[in-house]
């Protein structure tokens, strides 16, 4: 007689979950579904997690871990000390449940395919059969070129996952039947740093409502507002894709209500939030196609060549929001207020570290990863990469962001620097994107004069990366 279990990962949360559902097949109605999630502290802190991350999945393991017993899943959470000991753990699980088959959800960086390599092995030493699914893509990796390559330019790649969703249908989200509920499992002290994350919700029910909301009332005006940090009108799910606690599918099956035609037929906002998925989504298959990228390493070879800087004083003064560019460090200062900051925002603190300060990427892509709630390794790798010029599609190296222009078109009347950078709450609009001189005349020297000159920087930038 068949009998499965789940291994819970990245993707904490009971609806539109391949592996969840599998496995409830498997059993029937009758039999408790087993499942098991382990953490593993040391990992968290090699892959940099962020304190405020953890502490936000904390928050949610405690209402998972009911919601989970109500729905009759006999959850384990274990802690291990490294992924090295996930076979032994997952096999011990598997064993004193007496399972048949294992199902999970399939993760895609080369350190998580190479663990899941180890337990499939193990189990299937064991005649226990190992399910994989793709519940974290609407699209699984299978999409090739004509020459049957993986996509190196997004522009086509959404083209294709468009025709894709649009030849195969959407993954179909199946509701669980009622089992009778058993014991919920205790969520363990867990030994890592915590910040607080009490200002975003957790639970399945709270975030489900908060995706609900943001498609049903807000997503409209999003092509037309994304841009502009002052407003705050993006939606905030990133923590929870990030984390599992939301699938994409939920998302695309919303937008679908809207348009018989979907993909097609969106308005412009819902659309143009839709191809934000679709980079999401992009990102994740790379990591499948480019093993390199998870070793610290440029898509573009040969800009691993590129001499930086990498100067300490302004790396410091780029982590504390001090390097006399207002919008650049009002971004920085949200970082470390909320453990988040405005995607455009991170585009253009991106472009100023790497591009007027030429710091390594790398340097900022960690700090990114050890602040923020939303912190993912393929879409903050991706948009790093993005920003430096050494990425997929990225950027062309000679598209250096003004700080001082970019400021003037996103925050034009200076809301955004207003709220972040105290220091100028009284400065004018037409000065703030640049207050050297407001100061001066002022006597004030409580903000810091700009600590490097742009035209300049961009000439020293070119003509490195011309070299390479």
């Amino acid at each position: 007689m068949s009998y499965a279990g789940v291994w819970f990962r990245g993707d904490v949360r009971l609806t539109a979950n391949p592996a969840v559902s599998a496995a409830s097949k498997v059993n029937g109605r009758e039999q408790a579904i087993p499942a098991l999630l382990l953490i593993c502290p040391q990992q968290m802190k090699n892959h940099d997690w962020a304190p405020i991350k953890w502490d936000l999945l904390r928050r949610h393991l405690e209402v998972f871990a009911k919601d989970a017993a109500q729905q009759g899943i006999l959850l384990s959470i274990e802690m291990i000390e490294s992924w090295s000991m996930a076979a032994k753990a997952v096999k011990r699980f598997a064993q004193h449940h007496e399972l048949t088959e294992l199902h999970f959800n399939t993760e895609y960086p080369v350190h998580e395919q190479r663990r899941d390599r180890a337990v499939t092995a193990v189990l299937e030493e064991q005649h226990i059969k190992v399910q994989q699914h793709h519940g974290s893509l609407v699209v699984p990796p299978v999409l090739t070129t004509q020459a049957g390559k993986m996509y190196q330019k997004f522009t086509p790649f959404a083209k294709a996952w468009r025709e894709y969703v649009a030849q195969n249908g959407l993954p179909v989200v199946e509701a669980l039947p009622k089992r009778e509920s058993v014991a919920p499992a205790k969520v363990p002290v867990v030994d890592y740093p915590v910040r607080d994350s009490s200002a975003w919700p957790v639970g399945e029910a709270a975030v489900r409502e908060l995706l609900t909301n943001y498609v049903n009332k807000t997503v409209c005006g999003y092509a037309d507002e994304r841009d502009i940090p002052g407003l705050d009108s993006t939606s905030r799910l990133s923590p929870y894709w990030e984390l599992g606690i939301l699938s994409p599918w939920q998302a695309v099956h919303l937008l679908a209500q809207q348009s018989a035609q979907f993909p097609s037929g969106l308005d412009k906002g819902a659309d143009t939030w839709l191809n934000e998925l679709i980079w999401r989504e992009f990102y994740l298959h790379l990591m499948k196609h480019v093993p390199r990228l998870s070793y610290g390493k440029a898509f573009l070879p040969h800009t691993d060549a590129m001499q930086w800087r990498n100067n300490e004083t302004e790396f410091d003064a780029w982590c504390r929001g001090e390097t006399g560019y207002p919008i650049v460090d009002a971004g920085m200062r949200q970082l470390a207020a909320e453990g988040w900051m405005h995607n455009r925002v991170r585009m253009i603190v991106a472009h100023f570290l790497v591009k007027d300060l030429m710091i390594d990427w790398r340097w900022g892509e960690q700090f990114f990863m050890q602040h923020l709630i939303d912190g993912s390794f393929a879409a903050n790798n991706g948009g790093w990469q993005w920003s430096a010029s050494t990425g997929t599609d990225a950027a062309p190296y000679f598209r250096v962001f003004n700080p001082t222009l970019q400021s003037e078109k996103v925050d034009p009347d200076g809301t955004y620097i207003r709220k972040w950078v105290k220091q100028l709450e009284d400065c004018p609009a037409k000065q703030i994107h640049a207050p050297a001189a407001w100061l001066k005349q002022r006597g004030r020297d409580d903000y810091p004069a700009a600590i490097v000159n742009h035209k300049q920087a961009r000439e020293r930038f070119l003509a490195a990366f011309k070299a390479l």
